[in-house]
């Protein structure tokens, strides 16, 4: 994901978007094995909580470019259920890029 963030909703949202993906990727990838095969529960309840808020700063974001309409409600729905899927958030950042110019 290039840096080329301007302050506009949708880049706000690639951003959040981008986070939200990585501390996804960093919950499934880091976390759950070293609970699971390492005993290590405090990584999931830190990096847990992190990806928590970073889930909901995106729902704000979503809930900012939809008010201001900037993407339609079905773009909305889209960038929502690719936060629910590992790697999803950084194929989409190219279309949102679109979108915002």
């Amino acid at each position: 994901m290039p840096l080329d963030f301007k302050n506009s909703p949708v880049d706000r949202l690639r951003l959040a978007s981008g986070l939200d993906g990585l501390s996804y990727l960093i919950l499934i990838g880091i976390a759950m094995p070293l609970k699971y095969l390492a005993g290590e529960p405090l990584a999931v309840r830190i990096v847990g909580m992190a990806h928590g808020v970073l889930f909901l700063a995106l729902c704000a974001c979503l809930l900012e470019v939809l008010l201001r309409k900037k993407l339609t409600f079905g773009w909305c729905v889209i960038v929502f259920l690719c936060a629910l899927f590992p790697f999803a958030p950084f194929i989409l950042d190219r279309k949102l890029k679109a979108k915002g110019r």
